[in-house]
């Protein structure tokens, strides 16, 4: 029961963080040979100040890949509960391994744009959430609400929408 509440209480806190995250469209993604709007000419989707380098790219990229990372995982970590309440040991190992390779993908996709991103502060934040996914498991009790929120807000105040 302990773990079912941990989990409906990491549910709740990360996907309303993951909500946010995916509030702003993105276009054609920055990457793509021809897509990039003219120099000076206005974004869609961001409100990053002129010359923020690919700082709307890179914010939209590892906003997207957060979303995607904590709706799979708690996904996953509901399925592994349950399988493992139900006795379905099988079940339960299938959707622990599925839930560490969200955080796989996750973790990847955040060191990407840390990699792309040209503001050093952006860098280092993507870094560091990388980091925290990396260090977070199959363990509902592993998981450090609190960092993650922190980091999340970090990146809401470096990438405005």
């Amino acid at each position: 029961m302990r773990h079912l509440l941990t989990v409906t209480a990491l549910t709740v806190g990360l996907s309303a963080t993951a909500g946010c995250a995916g509030v702003r469209p993105v276009d054609a993604p920055a990457t793509t040979a021809g897509s990039a709007p003219a120099a000076g000419a206005p974004t869609t989707g961001g409100s990053a100040p002129a010359g923020a380098g690919n700082t709307p790219a890179v914010c939209a990229a590892a906003q997207q890949a957060s979303a995607t990372g904590i709706r799979t995982y708690v996904e996953e970590l509901g399925r592994m509960l349950a399988a493992a309440g139900a006795n379905d040991s099988t079940g339960a190992e299938a959707a622990r391994l599925r839930a560490e390779a969200a955080l796989t993908g996750w973790r990847s996709a955040l060191r990407e744009q840390a990699a792309r991103a040209t503001d050093p502060q952006l860098t280092t934040l993507l870094s560091d959430m990388g980091a925290e996914v990396g260090a977070m498991g199959a363990d509902v009790d592993a998981v450090d609400e609190t960092e993650l929120d922190r980091l999340q807000q970090r990146l809401d105040q470096l990438c405005p929408r």
